[in-house]
């Protein structure tokens, strides 16, 4: 059995999922958690990603979490590929996989028939020079002219998504959003569940959230980083606070600016993940909290 919990981050995933599977094991159904947050799969990014401790994971086990460097590149294709291997062995095992995270195109990669196209390191290296030369802006205006409903699902400050999804249309002819996996050719079957909050209220939740960051000690996990390669990471050095603390460090920003850049990114980061979600059918929605959502999802899952 496959089962998916998805939303915006700061909507209570992580806590619906062990909620979930802690009511599964109780009624003799083993569980364990594959994550689907791009940045959790990164070694010593604990604190800006919200990872769950180990105490806190409630002897539930959890797969793909700390398995990259901070200098790895992580990709969808090789999470695509990682995260079906993981799901098939906790299947293999009799148990039930959780598919637990935000970020859309990981999940989408694992739940739907996603095929990737090719690579060509000429077409590329184009338009990272563009980017180098002049900003992510202006691929992000570029893929605006070409494909606007990628260019909205990125954003403007993603470049390397946008080198990726001009890179691909270039190759294929076709928009990136044009390969996207549609929610009606399934990799196998599966169940998702989704967790949203009304937005006034989650952008309140998600600006307390980068606050605590800040003081439970973001900005000294990324000084332990930065001797480990965090700026020279492809991935990891550009997620939301890490690129902002260290800028913070380097005496780019101040303490302010950094805290208040990272939950104007985070805003919008959790707009664009929401949107994304909606377009997936069949998804039983609940609000953050409520009570009886654990229930009536067991109550799905075992008929």
């Amino acid at each position: 059995m496959l089962v998916a919990i998805v939303g915006a981050t700061g909507t209570g995933k992580s806590a619906f999922s062990l909620a979930i599977a802690e009511a599964l094991v109780e009624r003799g159904r083993p569980v364990e958690v594959v994550n689907a947050d791009a940045m959790q799969l990164y070694r010593g990014m604990d604190i800006g990603t919200a990872k769950l401790p180990v105490a806190e994971r409630r002897g539930i086990p959890h797969h793909l979490l700390d398995v990259l460097d901070v200098t790895d590149e992580a990709s969808v294709e090789w999470y695509q590929r990682e995260a079906r291997a993981a799901v098939d062995e906790i299947n293999g095992r009799g148990a039930v996989a959780v598919l637990v995270g935000g970020s859309g195109l990981y999940v989408s990669s694992v739940l739907f028939d996603f095929r990737f196209p090719g690579t060509d390191a000429a077409v590329r290296a184009r338009y990272e020079a563009i980017a180098d030369e002049r900003g992510a802006g202006a691929l992000y205006d570029l893929l605006t002219e070409r494909d606007p409903a990628s260019a909205a699902s990125i954003g403007r400050f993603n470049a390397r998504r946008l080198v990726r999804a001009l890179e691909v249309g270039d190759l294929t002819g076709r928009p990136l959003s044009g390969t996207l996996p549609r929610s009606s050719t399934p990799w196998r079957p599966s169940t998702v569940f989704g967790v949203a909050e009304e937005r006034p209220v989650l952008v309140e939740r998600l600006d307390r959230r980068v606050g605590r960051m800040w003081q439970d000690g973001l900005v000294d996990e990324v000084r332990g980083l930065l001797p480990l390669g965090l700026e020279q990471g492809v991935t990891a050095g550009r997620a939301i606070g890490y690129a902002q603390a260290a800028a913070q460090v380097r005496g780019q920003l101040s303490e302010g600016e950094a805290i208040e850049a990272t939950a104007a990114l985070t805003r919008r980061y959790a707009r664009r993940q929401a949107s994304w979600f909606r377009r997936y059918d069949d998804v039983e929605w609940s609000r953050s909290g409520d009570a009886q959502a654990v229930d009536r999802a067991v109550a799905r899952l075992l008929g």
